[in-house]
């Protein structure tokens, strides 16, 4: 698409890469003339301004000069650091001369901007380049063979490759080699092309054509490949290009012919060496690939030629093209449209005229009015591939599980005639960030599974680092010893033996006064044994006479209770029953009022519900203790719960973190998640793994200790062991990740993460976890075949695998080769790899020969059995999805009009088929089929032997069908397989009339491999790529019954 224009007959240089903004050179071009006939020259600076939508550019100086030019180059030599205007233009004139100007200076206005000058040359200097690893050396072409080195710090004196070669001709073109500095090369028109070695200061090779007709126009380097070079010839009669390659110089290794009239000029890109520019006498501009030959887009353009050619350094999408029209033309090669520049054509030129009355009619001119255009917008497409540029040079993407898909687009040599495309290495690497993580949760792996849960809590206790961590994992580890609730006391401060010795230094210090009591004690029973009177007064203690002698202790009782005689009206109250007990009890309570009054109460009534509500939250161990000595096993844990939410919902951090204790002692996980999610910051690895560890022992404990559902799992349980699961399956650890998932829950999020995990680890759940699939059976549209849901569909050529250890992972490398397939443009959205293609009915159709061998389906032949989904065996992929509507296990009957349990040869017409038709679809045989084929008399068919290097295949799938049936206890399913077998004898009479592709027996052969090592998984990969890659009607009848033989074998584990 064309972006700018200049109105110039001039040839032209771009500013270096490292210039911003881009500015283009121009100076007269020599033996050409415009139509005004001027011979003066001007040197002009202009500025590409992508921004602005018109076609001109601005220009920034002129130079008037005194010499028109033949060549002009812009080199970087003494560019500034900063990217400003500098560099050095080096420009080749008509009389032998070599002028170097400053661009700086031309720009300021300044009147000397020549920097130096020389005319060694004889003759037009035609041929310059500068050597872009030394930037001060410029090699320049004239006439006689003459080719100078000059260096640009000393510009007096330029040095020569070599001897001038013979016979002497013009020098048309000169080009420093891309990648090894002290290479030139030189061509002339007679098209002899000679490559120098500068520090051998001689020619090593010459290049010729030996037709003797290639006028040589065009040389340039290869950009990558240090050998190679190509050369353009002028000639009409040989309008080509030429690839050589030096290390067999004998003759061009490729030729492009894309051009119908000769070659004038030819440029490489520096930033993609598979696109060339040229253009030639058939007024083309082509962008092809040189390693292919291949044209890649195409200029639109006049029909005027062009002389000179140029890729921008800084934009590697630009370009500019001199013609011998007197323009200068910019490109892009990105495509566009250009219906927007026509109508800013058109909106200039009315402008131009305005409203004004030019002709004096005395009427404005109307707006200038575009004709209505019929033909859809007119877009130039961009190239055919995407350019270089614009690929990533490296890319990374981090998957499922871990791992990490790079890869890199590294430059290879080309080698000789190499027309395919590079290969790429795409690495699949395990990334394990969080080792600390995994290694704890290996270790809690390994105590689950040796059930080694004290001496693991041990291990927790001693690296504990705080005293709250180490209390748990004590507490935690109670849970697995004898006596659980003492210990429980003594890790809470109180000991049995602790207290008895208390009580005796208590009993010690006070020995004396309980001497002296008791001898008085002695003295009065020794006294009371002689005679005492029995007192009915009318005080206190007569009343209570009298009640006791009647035996009425209620009022015996109340009457001790009214005296304060609180001793007295318990022992009478014992005397009187349980409930008179009770009931002195009660009033006890209710008149006392001292420290302990609230804890004997507890004790004495059992109300431990109201010491634990009812408590200083400050006593939360004594409350505990409390529960653990005298709770019930059924209180025991609600308890525990009551006291432990009490102290969660209390303010004080500390009291919050020690609800966890409570929990623990009642084994309530849910309750201990949430306190511990509360107390505790989870959003890191190893916080998550210090509560997961708890939690698994706690649940064990309970699962020892309590009768409880070991697979019940709360919301936030589950959601914990989730993010838990995720984060090992982050880390590479698949197996680890599906152990510690929950198993009983409907959680959409977890279904669909134990589905990937199964995936990950190219398995198929079986059992119940079969029946949970989170995704929906899709539907395949008739006629197309594609792979089954959750597979990833096989490229067509074999990967190769390389295995090497990256940093202690193992990192797997696969081969990518690209998949043959319709070469849309490379902005285009993607197309389908596979278009379903009609199965047409030929026009000579002939209704089959009678079928005399048992049927399996006379009603529908195997193609129709795959495109009917009711009839249709499922996917691999999908076997252990069934829809809700199916049974697990249940088979699919291939007949609806034939019970599964018929005999095979026994044909019975269903009511709706039983009277015969004389009409029918196009194509299908007419009358009745099945009455037919009874009508016939059986024969005995010989069936040809299958040949033996295939025999193996046969041998092979019977055996596993065999091992199937012998491992299955589903009647359903045995059913299943006995169907199979017999369906497989369509791929044995295949293999009998040899009539597989070769492709479908390879991988028939590699299916019979992975059976025989049991890796069926491996076979369903394989199963997936022959029914993508091969002709449906050429597998429909015998494929989809060896899947379903080895999605059973891989569900029964054969």
């Amino acid at each position: 698409m064309k972006l700018k224009e200049i109105d110039r007959t001039a040839i032209q240089a771009w500013s270096p890469a490292q210039h911003h903004p881009i500015y283009l050179a121009t100076g007269t071009s020599a033996q050409q003339l415009d139509a005004t006939f001027s011979t003066s020259a001007s040197l002009e600076i202009f500025e590409l301004d992508l921004s602005d939508p018109s076609l001109d550019m601005k220009s920034c100086a002129t130079f008037s000069s005194s010499h028109r030019y033949h060549k002009l180059i812009w080199g970087p030599h003494r560019m500034a650091s900063n990217g400003s205007l500098s560099g050095v233009l080096i420009a080749g004139g008509e009389n032998g001369n070599v002028i170097l100007y400053e661009p700086a200076k031309i720009i300021a206005g300044d009147t000397e901007v020549i920097i130096a000058q020389k005319d060694k040359h004889t003759g037009p200097v035609r041929a310059l380049d500068v050597n872009i690893f030394q930037t001060n050396l410029v090699a320049s072409g004239a006439n006689e063979s003459e080719i100078y080195i000059w260096d640009l710090n000393n510009f007096a004196t330029p040095m020569t490759p070599g001897v001038k070669t013979q016979p002497l001709e013009d020098i048309s073109c000169i080009s420093w080699n891309k990648q090894v500095q002290h290479i030139l090369a030189s061509a002339s028109p007679s098209g002899r092309a000679t490559v120098w070695d500068l520090r051998k200061n001689e020619p090593i090779i010459k290049v010729s054509d030996h037709s003797n007709r290639m006028h040589c126009s065009g040389l340039a380097w290869h950009p990558d490949v240090a050998t190679q070079m190509v050369l353009a010839s002028e000639d009409d009669r040989l309008p080509v290009i030429q690839m050589w390659d030096l290390r067999f110089a004998s003759s061009p290794f490729r030729v492009l012919e894309n051009h119908t009239r000769g070659v004038l000029t030819i440029a490489w890109s520096m930033a993609d060496s598979e696109l060339l520019l040229s253009c030639g006498k058939d007024a083309k501009i082509l962008c092809s690939n040189p390693n292919t030959g291949e044209v890649l887009y195409e200029l639109p353009t006049n029909t005027q030629w062009c002389f000179d050619i140029q890729w921008c350094p800084r934009n590697p999408a630009v370009l500019s093209a001199a013609s011998f029209d007197g323009r200068i033309s910019i490109y892009s090669i990105m495509g566009g449209s250009t219906d927007g520049l026509r109508q800013k054509q058109v909106d200039k030129l009315s402008s131009s005229f305005g409203n004004l009355d030019p002709f004096g009619t005395g009427q404005p001119l109307p707006p200038l009015q575009l004709p209505q255009q019929t033909t859809p917008q007119s877009s130039v497409l961009p190239l055919k591939k995407p350019p270089k540029w614009i690929r990533r040079p490296v890319g990374a993407s981090f998957s499922f599980g871990g791992k990490l898909v790079t890869f890199e687009n590294t430059k290879s040599q080309q080698q000789q005639g190499a027309e395919q495309p590079p290969h790429h290495h795409v690495y699949v690497s395990q990334v394990v960030t969080e080792k600390e993580f995994l290694s704890r949760s290996n270790q809690l792996q390994e105590a689950v599974q040796s059930e080694g849960f004290v001496s693991y809590c041990q291990k927790k206790m001693e690296v504990a680092q705080t005293d709250f961590e180490k209390n748990v994992w004590a507490f935690l580890k109670v849970n697995f010893e004898e006596d659980s609730r003492v210990k429980y006391l003594e890790l809470l401060g109180y000991r049995k033996d602790d207290l008895g010795k208390k009580v005796n230094v208590f009993e010690n210090c006070h020995v004396f006064v309980l001497k002296e009591l008791k001898c008085t004690e002695t003295e009065d029973l020794t006294s009371a044994k002689e005679t005492f009177n029995i007192s009915v007064n009318g005080d206190v203690d007569g009343l209570i006479t009298q009640a006791l002698l009647t035996g009425n202790f209620d009022s015996a009782v109340s009457l001790c209770l009214h005296d304060n005689r609180m001793a007295d009206a318990i022992i009478l109250a014992i005397a009187g029953g349980q409930e008179l007990l009770s009931k002195t009890q009660k009033k006890y309570f209710a008149t006392m009022q001292s420290k302990i009054t609230r804890l004997i109460t507890a004790v004495v009534t059992k109300n431990w519900k109201e010491i634990v509500q009812s408590c200083d939250l400050q006593n939360w161990r004594e409350a505990l203790a409390a529960v653990l000595t005298y709770a019930r096993p059924d209180e025991f844990a609600a308890l525990c719960d009551l006291l432990g939410t009490r102290l969660e919902n209390e303010g004080d951090n500390l009291l919050q973190t020690q609800a966890c204790l409570c929990y623990i002692c009642a084994g309530n996980v849910e309750k201990l998640v949430s306190c511990w999610t509360k107390a505790q910051d989870a959003s890191s690895p190893l916080s998550l793994q210090d509560l997961i560890e708890k939690i698994v022992i706690l649940r064990k404990a309970v699962q020892l200790t309590q009768a409880v559902d070991p697979n019940a799992v709360g919301a936030l349980l589950a959601e914990k062991m989730s993010q838990y699961a995720n984060l090992l399956a982050a880390q590479g650890s698949i197996a680890a990740a599906l152990a510690f998932l929950p198993a009983n829950t409907s959680q959409m999020n977890i279904v669909q993460l134990r589905d990937r995990l199964y995936q990950a680890q190219g398995e198929l759940p079986v059992g119940p976890e079969a029946q949970k699939s989170p995704y929906e059976r899709q539907s395949m549209p008739k006629g197309r075949v594609g792979p089954a849901a959750g597979q990833m569909p096989l490229p067509q050529v074999p990967a190769q695998q390389y295995y090497q250890q990256v940093n202690g992972f193992c990192q797997i490398s696969f081969l990518v080769v690209d998949l043959p397939g319709p070469q849309n443009g490379w902005n285009d959205p993607p197309a389908l790899n596979r278009v379903a293609k009609k199965k047409k009915m030929p026009d000579n159709f002939m209704p089959p020969v009678p079928i005399t061998s048992p049927i399996m389906n006379p009603l529908a032949d195997p193609q129709s059995q795959m495109q009917q989904p009711p009839t249709s065996a499922p996917p691999a992929a999908q076997a252990a999805f069934q829809p809700s509507h199916l049974p697990s296990g249940q088979p699919v009957l291939q007949n609806p009009f034939q019970p599964i349990q018929q005999p095979l040869g026994q044909l019975i017409m269903p009511p709706a088929v039983s009277k015969p038709s004389t009409e029918g679809a196009p194509g299908a045989p007419i009358g009745n089929t099945m009455q037919h084929v009874q009508s016939l008399p059986t024969e005995k068919i010989t069936k040809k032997p299958i040949p033996d290097e295939h025999l193996i295949l046969k041998t092979t799938f019977e055996a596993l069908i065999q091992r199937c049936l012998l491992s299955a206890t589903d009647p359903q399913t045995k059913r299943k397989l006995d169907d199979a077998n017999k369906r497989l004898e369509f791929l044995y009479d295949k293999l009998r009339e040899q009539t597989l592709s070769p492709t479908i027996i390879n991988g028939l052969h590699s299916i019979a491999k992975s059976i025989e090592t049991r890796n069926y998984t491996e076979g369903l990969n394989i199963h997936t790529h022959i029914v993508s890659t091969s002709n449906f009607s050429e597998t429909s009848a015998f494929m989809p019954v060896l899947k379903v033989v080895l999605t059973q074998a891989n569900k029964l584990g054969v």
